[in-house]
């Protein structure tokens, strides 16, 4: 799998892509991440890429042209992914769809898109109009740009490659894999200042068990998503 992402500021990816899952996905090869700072096609001697709304409003927005330029690079790079002028390109911003554990379930099945990292107020609404093909949100908040996103994102997509994690049934009983949140899990030891595992699970009995483990989903979903899967 092939994820670009577009950014003016690449080396934040640095340390949390040389940690953890994601780099045992690429040292894997199960997952490839390339970098691409649309600075580069900046039209000035300065490396702008933003500029003051027309209409007059707080804030800058960043420019088309060097966006544009940098898809026209993509699009020719990676053109091997795509069969038509549809470039998959994926704008990060709080006005998207949310960003969910079924949508991550569907973008690790791809084998290539680009991620855009949005920075300042906004970007021209050309590209959102006529470059980008999906936008993502992370939440209702706002972050100063498209970078944690992009790293949320791509963590998200990393350990449902088959082959990344030890044991995939891990994330197949993760929380929300079935729309629901995962049950609670103990370890030694048996009793820690006078807190004990519930009897259940030391029980042996795997049907009680998996009955126990069902219920506590049912009702920690219930509690946090106020969502009731006994209806």
């Amino acid at each position: 799998m092939q994820i670009d992402i577009l950014t003016l500021f690449p080396k934040m990816f640095e340390s949390p892509f040389a940690e953890g899952i994601i780099k045992r996905a690429i040292d894997k090869e199960k997952l490839s991440i390339d970098f691409l700072n649309f600075r580069k096609y900046s039209e000035d001697n300065y490396g702008s890429v933003d500029d003051y709304p027309y209409g007059g409003a707080a804030g800058m927005i960043l420019k088309p042209e060097p966006i544009f330029k940098a898809v026209d690079e993509l699009r020719e790079k990676r053109k091997e992914y795509f069969n038509s002028d549809q470039f998959p390109l994926y704008y990060l911003t709080p006005q998207g769809e949310k960003f969910d554990q079924e949508m991550a379930k569907e973008l690790s099945k791809k084998d290539y898109f680009a991620l855009l990292a949005g920075r300042y107020k906004d970007v021209d609404y050309r590209v959102r109009e006529h470059l980008v093909r999906r936008e993502i949100s992370i939440g209702d908040y706002v972050l100063s740009g498209g970078e944690l996103p992009a790293m949320v994102i791509v963590d998200a997509i990393a350990r449902l490659q088959k082959g990344v994690l030890s044991d995939f049934e891990s994330a197949e009983t993760d929380s929300f894999h079935n729309q629901q949140i995962d049950c609670p899990y103990y370890t030694r030891p048996r009793e820690y200042r006078g807190y004990e595992v519930p009897e259940v699970l030391l029980s042996g009995n795997h049907k009680k068990i998996a009955d126990w483990q069902e219920k506590k989903r049912k009702e920690l979903t219930k509690k946090f998503r106020n969502i009731n899967l006994n209806e």
